[in-house]
C-alpha cells in the first residue's frame, strides 16, 4: 500500500545531546569533517544507511542509544567541542571583515544572490547539473570567507529526477518526494505563522509561497515553496520539479523566484534584522525577473519614473550568463509574457511595452516573437560577467548586437573564472593533510601553501591516490550491483562485479550531464581502439563514466544506452563502467579517486566546467580539450591538452579527427607515464606532474578566490554605484535618467561631417604623432557630454582595426567653422610598426556611466572619409 503523504517526525533529543539538533540544522556539516564524525559516532551503521545525513539519522536512531550517548562523557565532549567550533565560525571576523576595514569605501551591507538551483549536500536534492553545484559552492565559499550573502532559490518538493536503467540500458527516471520537515531547514515564521510571498497571476490567480531558511554556514538560503494549501492543485505544483513542465510552468517558476525572491528577502532582513541587500546576483536569467521588483519598488516606495529606476536598479545588480550557446538560454512566447505584465497583473508604474522591450531580440538575427530571459537580465545590470575567460570572450561575440557600434572585444561582458569549494570536494585524508602542514588557510591562495604539501614526500602523496582509487573501486562494484539488480539482474549472474575495475589500474573518469555537444560518446568513434586500450596486457585502463539527460532529452538517452551497451559486453565490462544517478555523492567519489579527468566537449561550447578542477585538488591530472578553464589553466605541465580540429564544418570528420587524437595521447602518454615505475614501485614522473598540478591550479581553481573576484570586482563597484544614484533622494539616478533621454532623443542628429590628419614632421613613423582634427555636428548635445576619441591599430586583409588604442580629442573654439560644427583636435602617439589604419568615434560620456559602451550608441565616419591605410616605418 502506498502512503499518499510523506512526512517526518523528529526525535527529541536529551537535554544533554541538544547541541546535535543545532549540529544539525547547520549545513556547515556538509564540509566540516570533525562534525561528520561526531554523527558517524552517533551510530555508524544507521549513518551510513541514511546516506550520512545528519536530519535523518536523528530521525532513525534509537531512543536508548541516545540516551546511552547522553551518559558517554567521551561523547558529550567531542559534541560540545564541535558546537562551540560552529560558534566561533559562526562569530569570528572572516576575510570580509577585514577587507571591509581596509577599504576607502564600505563594501556591500549585504549581497542577494538568487539561483534556480543550489548543489549544497547529495542530503538536500535541489540540483540538476554545474549551475547549481557553482552556486552551492558560491555559497559556501562567501560563507567561509565571512561574505554577507543572503541565497535565494525555489524548494522543489520532487527535486531533479533519480535515474534508473532499464534492461535495455534507457535512462528511467523517477521524482522521490521530499519533506522539508525532514531536511535540515526551518520555515520562516511571523508570530507562530508561515510568512506568505505571493505574486499575482493572470485570471485572478495568486500564487502563494511559504519560505524556508537552509542555514549555509554563516549563509542564510530562501527557498521559496508553492506547495501551500491557499494555492489550487496545478499553482501547488510550480515548485515541484526543477526544470519541469511546459513554458507557462517554467515561467510560473521565474516569476516566483525573481519576483517572489526578493519580496522574500525584505520579509527575511525585516524579521531577522540581516542587513539589507545593496547588491543583487542573478545567476542566470532564471532570476531576471528580480530586475522588474526592484524597479517596482522604486517606482511605488521612493517615487522614480520608470526610467529613473531602471538606473537605480542596474547600478546594484550583477548578471552572470553560464551558457556559450543560445540553445542554453530561457526564451518564452512573447504574448505569454505579455500576458503576466498586463492589465490587472500589471507592475504598477511598470508599462507592459516597457517591460516587453527588456526581453526583446532587437539585434540582428533576433527573433521578435520571443522574450529572451538573458536579454532582460543585461539590461537590467550594470555589471555582466562569463564563467571563464573563454566564455567571456564568446558572450561577448554571442549578446555584442546589443551593444551596437562597439566592437566585439569592447563589448562590457567580463569574466570571473568559477572555482571550487576545496572542503566539499577534498578527500578527508587530503583536507586533514593541508590542516596538519598549513595552519593559515590563507596560504592557499599562493602556491607556497600547495608547495608546504607536495614536499611532504611523493610516497605519502602516491599511498594516499591508491587509497582514493582503491575506496572508488569498491564504490563502483556496490552501486554496479544495484543497478544490475534494478535492471533485472540475478546475483547468480554478478559474479563477475567482484572482479570489475582494479584498484592497480589508471583510472579515468567522466560525468558530466548529457547535452549533444559533451560528447559522452566520443571515445566510442573506434571501438576496437578503445576496446585494445582497455584490455592492454600491460598498461590497461579503465573508465568510469556516470551523467544523467534531461528527461525531455530523447537524443541524450540514447547516447546513454550507447554507452552503457557497450560497457555490458563481457569483453570489456570489468574495465568500462556506466553509473546511474549521478549525484554529488557520486561526483565527490569520481573526483578523488580518478587518475585522469576526461572532457571531450566541442570546443568553445563549455561555458567553464568544474569537474577537472576538483579531480586536480584531488591529485587527478586533466585530459581535456581546451575550453572553458582549461583553456585558461593548462599550462603544458599540469595535464593534457586534446588538440582539436577547429575549422573543420563536418561534424563526423571533427569527431573522427579528435577521437583518434584522444586515443593517441591515451597510447603515447599517459598510460606510458603512469605505469612507468622505479625502483620502489613509484610512477616518478606522473608524480612530479601531479605536484606541479597541485601548485599551478590549487590556488586558481579555490572558489574562495572566485568570491573574492566578486567582492573587489563587481559586488564593490556595484554598491558604490548604487549608493552614487540612490543618495540625496536618488538624485544620482533622476539626473542619470534625464541626461540619457536628452542625449538618446538628440542622438540621430550627431555625425561627423570631415576628419583630416597630419604628421607633425613629414611621413608618419614610428614613436612619432599624427595631429587628428575632425569636424562634428552634435545634433544639440553638449561637447562635454561626448567623448570624440581616435582610434589607432593595425589592420587586417579586411580593414579592421586590430586591437586599437584610443586617444580623446578635445573640442576647440575654432573660428573656421560655423555652428552647427564643432572641430576637436588632438596629437595621437604612434607606438606601432606596420600597417595601420584609424579611424574616429563618437560616444555619449557622462560621470555615472561605468562603461564605454554602457549605452550601446556610437557614432563613426564612412569609410571614404578617412584617408585609409597608413605605414609606420
Amino acid at each position: 500500500m502506498k502512503a499518499i503523504r510523506r512526512f517526518t517526525v523528529r526525535t527529541v533529543l536529551p537535554d544533554e545531546l541538544a547541541s546535535l539538533g543545532r549540529l544539525a540544522a547547520n549545513l556547515r556539516w556538509a564540509w566540516h569533517a570533525p562534525t561528520r564524525a561526531v554523527f558517524a559516532a552517533v551510530d555508524p551503521q544507521t549513518w551510513e544507511s541514511v546516506g550520512r545525513d545528519p536530519a535523518r539519522l536523528l530521525g532513525e536512531v534509537r531512543p536508548e542509544r541516545l540516551r546511552e550517548l547522553s551518559r558517554d562523557a567521551e561523547f558529550r565532549a567531542r559534541l560540545d567541542e564541535a558546537a562551540a567550533n560552529l560558534d566561533r565560525y559562526l562569530d569570528s571576523p572572516l576575510w570580509y571583515q577585514r577587507f571591509a576595514e581596509g577599504a576607502e569605501t564600505a563594501p556591500p551591507s549585504a549581497i542577494a544572490y538568487f539561483s534556480a538551483e543550489y548543489g549544497l549536500d547529495a542530503a538536500l536534492p535541489q540540483y540538476s547539473g554545474g549551475l547549481g553545484i557553482l552556486a552551492g559552492d558560491h555559497l559556501k565559499s562567501a560563507s567561509d570567507l565571512g561574505v554577507p550573502v543572503i541565497g535565494v532559490g525555489l524548494l522543489y518538493r520532487h527535486g531533479y529526477f533519480s535515474q534508473s536503467l532499464s534492461s535495455e540500458g534507457w535512462q528511467l527516471e523517477r521524482y522521490p518526494e521530499i519533506d522539508p520537515r525532514g531536511l535540515p531547514m526551518t520555515r520562516l515564521e511571523d508570530d507562530g505563522s508561515p510568512v506568505c510571498v505571493t505574486v499575482a497571476l493572470p485570471d485572478d490567480r495568486l500564487l502563494t509561497a511559504h519560505v524556508w531558511v537552509v542555514r549555509v554556514g554563516r549563509v542564510p538560503l530562501l527557498l521559496l515553496d508553492a506547495c501551500q494549501e491557499d494555492n489550487d492543485p496545478e499553482l501547488r505544483d510550480v515548485t515541484d520539479r526543477l526544470y519541469g513542465g511546459g513554458n507557462e510552468q517554467r515561467l510560473r517558476q521565474e516569476l516566483l523566484l525573481g519576483i517572489g525572491g526578493v519580496r522574500a528577502v525584505r520579509a527575511y532582513c525585516a524579521r531577522t534584522g540581516h542587513p539589507v541587500p545593496e547588491v543583487f546576483h542573478m545567476n542566470e536569467g532564471h532570476a531576471g525577473f528580480l530586475g522588474l521588483e526592484r524597479l517596482r519598488e522604486y517606482i511605488e516606495t521612493v517615487g522614480l519614473d520608470f526610467d529613473e529606476a531602471l538606473e537605480a536598479t542596474r547600478a546594484g545588480t550583477v548578471f552572470t550568463t553560464h551558457t556559450p550557446v543560445p540553445a542554453g538560454i530561457d526564451r518564452f512566447p512573447r504574448d505569454l509574457v505579455e500576458r503576466h505584465f498586463s492589465g490587472p497583473v500589471a507592475l504598477p508604474g511598470l508599462p507592459v511595452e516597457r517591460v516587453m522591450a527588456l526581453g526583446a531580440e532587437t539585434y540582428p538575427g533576433g527573433d521578435p516573437d520571443v522574450f529572451n530571459m538573458a536579454v532582460m537580465g543585461m539590461r537590467l545590470a550594470q555589471r555582466v560577467n562569463g564563467v571563464s575567460r573563454l566564455h567571456g570572450a564568446v558572450s561577448r561575440e554571442m549578446f555584442g548586437g546589443l551593444w551596437p557600434g562597439f566592437d566585439v572585444d569592447e563589448v562590457p561582458i567580463t569574466s570571473v573564472t568559477n572555482g571550487v569549494h576545496a572542503a566539499t570536494w577534498v578527500s578527508e585524508e587530503g583536507m586533514e593533510t593541508a590542516r596538519s602542514l598549513v595552519a593559515d588557510p590563507e596560504e592557499f591562495d599562493t602556491p607556497r601553501g600547495w608547495e608546504r604539501i607536495v614536499d611532504k614526500g611523493e610516497d605519502e602523496l602516491w599511498r594516499m591516490r591508491c587509497r582514493l582509487r582503491e575506496r572508488l573501486v569498491a564504490e563502483v562494484r556496490a552501486r554496479l550491483r544495484v543497478s544490475w539488480r534494478q535492471r533485472g539482474a540475478t546475483e547468480a549472474e554478478l559474479a563477475w562485479i567482484d572482479d570489475a575495475l582494479d584498484p592497480d589500474v589508471l583510472t579515468v573518469g567522466f560525468a558530466r550531464r548529457v547535452p549533444s555537444y559533451k560528447r559522452l560518446t566520443l571515445m566510442l568513434r573506434d571501438r576496437e581502439r578503445l576496446a585494445a586500450l582497455l584490455r592492454h596486457p600491460e598498461r590497461p585502463v579503465q573508465i568510469v563514466i556516470a551523467g544523467k539527460a534531461h528527461p525531455a532529452d530523447e537524443g541524450g538517452k540514447r547516447l546513454i544506452q550507447e554507452i552503457v551497451r557497450f560497457g555490458d559486453d563481457p569483453r570489456v565490462r570489468d574495465r568500462i563502467v556506466f553509473l546511474p544517478d549521478y549525484d554529488m555523492a557520486l561526483a565527490a567519489a569520481l573526483v578523488r579517486g580518478c587518475d585522469v579527468w576526461l572532457n571531450n566537449p566541442l570546443r568553445p561550447l563549455e561555458a567553464c566546467g568544474t569537474s577537472g578542477m576538483k579531480s586536480a585538488l584531488n591529485g587527478g591530472l586533466n585530459l581535456s580539450v581546451r575550453d572553458g578553464w582549461w583553456d585558461e589553466w593548462f599550462d603544458g605541465s599540469n595535464g593534457w591538452a586534446i588538440p582539436t580540429a577547429d575549422g573543420v564544418s563536418d561534424p563526423d570528420r571533427r569527431d573522427d579527427i579528435e577521437a583518434a587524437a584522444l586515443y593517441d595521447l591515451f597510447e603515447e602518454q599517459v598510460a606510458p607515464l603512469f605505469y612507468d615505475r622505479d625502483e620502489a614501485g613509484l610512477p616518478k614522473r606522473w608524480l612530479e606532474m601531479v605536484k606541479h598540478t597541485l601548485v599551478s591550479l590549487g590556488p586558481k581553481v579555490l572558489a574562495t578566490r572566485m568570491v573574492r573576484e566578486y567582492v573587489e570586482r563587481l559586488y564593490q563597484p556595484a554598491a558604490v554605484s548604487s549608493r552614487r544614484l540612490v543618495a540625496d533622494g536618488q538624485r544620482g539616478a533622476r539626473e542619470l535618467a534625464a541626461w540619457k533621454r536628452r542625449v538618446l532623443h538628440a542622438w540621430p542628429g550627431v555625425r561627423i561631417e570631415h576628419v583630416e590628419v597630419a604628421g607633425k614632421d613629414g611621413p608618419p613613423q614610428l614613436d612619432g604623432e599624427l595631429v587628428v582634427r575632425a569636424t562634428l555636428v552634435l545634433g544639440g548635445i553638449d561637447p562635454e557630454d561626448l567623448s570624440v576619441e581616435v582610434a589607432l591599430g593595425r589592420v587586417d586583409e579586411a580593414d579592421e582595426l586590430v586591437e586599437p588604442s584610443f586617444t580623446e580629442l578635445t573640442p576647440l573654439e575654432d573660428r573656421d567653422v560655423a555652428p552647427p560644427l564643432v572641430r576637436f583636435a588632438g596629437t595621437v602617439p604612434l607606438d606601432r610598426a606596420g600597417a595601420c589604419g584609424y579611424t574616429v568615434r563618437v560616444r555619449p560620456r557622462h560621470p555615472l556611466l561605468t562603461h564605454p559602451a554602457e549605452m550601446g550608441v556610437a557614432v563613426v565616419p564612412e569609410p571614404a572619409t578617412g584617408i585609409g591605410g597608413l605605414v609606420l616605418r
